[in-house]
């Protein structure tokens, strides 16, 4: 953690079910000693965290955030998802959101793992179209919100936050993603990572466990892929022709 915030790293996604709260500990770790190192100020790190279904009831959402804050040991979270669909109604949970934001606790609100049927139905309540952002399973293999949720988002306002952008490290050994990766002098990963954020309202969220991971992640923003990567790519991976279910994991 330490390191990607040097490295420049600015956003933060964590969740209250990693680790059934032991990934927040070590994140506001990381921030706290960041921070009182005089590396980092907190405005400059935007830090994601999310809620389990089960907790997102009116009330249970706002007991959930306390709980997270204090292991990240923040006064305010930059967005707060609610981590999947689950029993509690969603006009419940976007009370609980909306109270959340007014007590200024969390700056915006989401979701994750919603498909086209969820965000209409959340659209149509009163504060949906207050929602930021949708984390969804996005990557080359994995095209399906093409062919109607992407679109759908970017109609209103939402940003679409791709978790798995490397397919779970799949792609990272794709032989057409290589074969691309050699012709700019970079590697595979940094091949699909770079697909994935050619999108103005996408935000990639790779997971990286070594340094080199983060360098490599990070050094995927610069590159540029032209119309013959990009052709090869959907080559190997067709855009989606018709509806297709969502990726989860």
């Amino acid at each position: 953690m330490r390191t990607a915030l040097e490295l420049g790293y600015r956003l933060i996604d964590t969740a209250e079910m990693y680790g059934e709260g032991g990934a927040e500990e070590v994140v506001g770790q990381a921030l706290a000693d960041a921070i009182a190192a005089g590396d980092i100020r907190r405005e400059e790190v935007f830090v994601v965290s999310k809620v389990y279904p089960h907790n997102a009831s009116a009330r249970g959402v706002v007991a959930a955030c306390d709980r997270s804050r204090a292991r990240l040991r923040l006064d305010t979270f930059d967005l707060y998802l609610l981590h999947w669909r689950g029993s509690h109604p969603l006009a419940g949970t976007v009370d609980g959101f909306e109270r959340l934001v007014r007590a200024g606790h969390i700056r915006f609100w989401g979701v994750s793992n919603f498909d086209v049927d969820d965000m209409q139905k959340l659209w149509r309540l009163p504060s949906g179209p207050d929602c930021v952002a949708n984390q969804v399973y996005y990557s080359a293999s994995q095209r399906g919100i093409e062919f109607d949720l992407l679109p759908r988002q970017h109609e209103h306002g939402v940003a679409t936050m791709a978790y798995c952008p490397i397919d779970q490290g799949g792609l990272a050994s794709n032989a057409e993603l290589t074969r691309i990766a050699a012709r700019h002098g970079v590697t595979a990963a940094q091949v699909a990572l770079a697909w994935v954020i050619r999108h103005s309202n996408v935000i990639a969220i790779p997971k990286a466990a070594r340094a080199d991971h983060l360098r490599d992640n990070l050094a995927a923003t610069t590159l540029a892929l032209d119309p013959e990567d990009l052709a090869a790519i959907d080559r190997v991976f067709p855009p989606p022709r018709r509806k297709q279910p969502l990726a989860m994991t």
